[in-house]
């Protein structure tokens, strides 16, 4: 079998699909499968429309030696691959692992729903957030296979009106034996680290966390360290001096991978107030470090998480329980130590190996 990965984010972009395409790329060869990977960061320094079309070139270019062509989202990579499979006579597969419309509204087009209440309705949006719910169900519906990180995200497919049969889970997975926790063993000084990374985007409710700082330094020395990039980053600094808490937010940027991991590794609480995730790989990699976790009970963050056993979950932007959650952690070595045992064996569920077994099991069967 013969796959191009056609995808949105490749190392040394850092997120969830870059690491799965990566994962796919270096684990698929390895059972006879021969992979080649266009990534879209080849043509992103392109002006809009013409690096679409650029891409779709380089997918009609590239996909002529491949049996299946299998995009890792329904809109911006998934248009030009699917055009380029159409025309060529290629299988297509598709990885979804959001609502691509709902983001862009969200982030550019003055959408005030979440996700829930967004996928039940069909328009009503705007001409250009009805469009990009169009097009996404178009393609969505046209894959042989719809492959979905969690439960929850194959309902959402679901309802844009992919048939059920059409729509696999097949969890992510993670695997770490070099990186260790220093905040779980023990503390060699008195300040702790809480941790959160992601994309700087409205639902990823970076600035609430900065908002409790000063509640948690009230108990603890204690600093917020922040992974990530993205268009609310100014807004996000601006949070910051307002709170004069300069000294003890700290904004990392863009890491590699090992990097992020290792910052990881090394903080006493990971916590990300989401409104939406689908699968989190971060949580995923934050438990499986061994990393105590305080996240949100949205979307499909209950089925890595029970409450109370492999981190904590709290309402989405609420003050009190995420502090509250936090500082239980910071306060009590003892179930710091108890969550991170749970969360290592519930990550040991999502192994790598069962997640490309799935995965291939479904391309292999189309």
């Amino acid at each position: 079998m013969r796959i191009l990965i056609c995808t949105g984010m490749f190392p040394p972009d850092i997120g969830g699909p870059a690491t799965y395409s990566k994962t796919l790329a270096d684990e698929l060869p390895m059972r006879g499968i021969a992979v080649d990977v266009l990534s879209f960061g080849e043509v992103r320094h392109l002006p809009k429309i013409i690096r679409h079309g650029v891409y779709f070139f380089k997918a009609l270019k590239r996909a002529r030696n491949t049996d299946i062509v299998f995009a890792q989202d329904p809109v911006s990579v998934g248009v030009p691959a699917w055009c380029a499979a159409k025309l060529l006579g290629k299988k297509f597969a598709l990885k979804i692992v959001g609502d691509y419309a709902w983001e862009q509204g969200i982030q550019r087009f003055g959408v005030r729903d979440m996700l829930d209440d967004f996928s039940q309705k069909r328009r009503g949006y705007g001409a250009r957030v009805d469009m990009l719910k169009r097009v996404q169900t178009f393609i969505a519906r046209r894959a042989r296979a719809v492959i979905v990180p969690s439960a929850y995200l194959k309902r959402a497919v679901a309802a844009w009106g992919v048939p059920d049969g059409n729509i696999h889970v097949v969890y992510n997975g993670f695997e770490v034996a070099h990186f260790s926790s220093a905040g779980v063993a023990g503390k060699k000084s008195k300040k702790y680290t809480i941790v959160s990374a992601g994309r700087f985007v409205p639902w990823k409710g970076f600035a609430m966390l900065v908002e409790i700082m000063p509640q948690i330094r009230a108990t603890f020395d204690a600093e917020l360290v922040i992974v990530g990039d993205g268009p609310e980053k100014d807004r996000l600094a601006e949070t910051v001096r307002a709170l004069g808490l300069e000294e003890y937010v700290v904004f990392k940027g863009r890491l590699s991978h090992d990097a992020f991991l290792h910052v990881v590794a090394d903080a006493d609480v990971f916590a990300l107030n989401t409104a939406y995730e689908g699968f989190s790989h971060q949580i995923l990699e934050a438990m499986a470090l061994g990393t105590p976790v305080v996240t949100t009970n949205a979307c499909g963050n209950p089925e890595l998480i029970s409450s109370g056993k492999e981190g904590i979950l709290a309402s989405y932007n609420n003050k009190k329980e995420f502090t509250e959650a936090i500082l239980s952690l910071l306060s009590d070595k003892a179930l710091r130590n108890d969550v991170a045992v749970h969360a290592k064996q519930k990550a040991a569920q999502f192994s790598i190996t069962r997640m490309v077994n799935g995965t291939l099991a479904l391309l292999s069967r189309i």
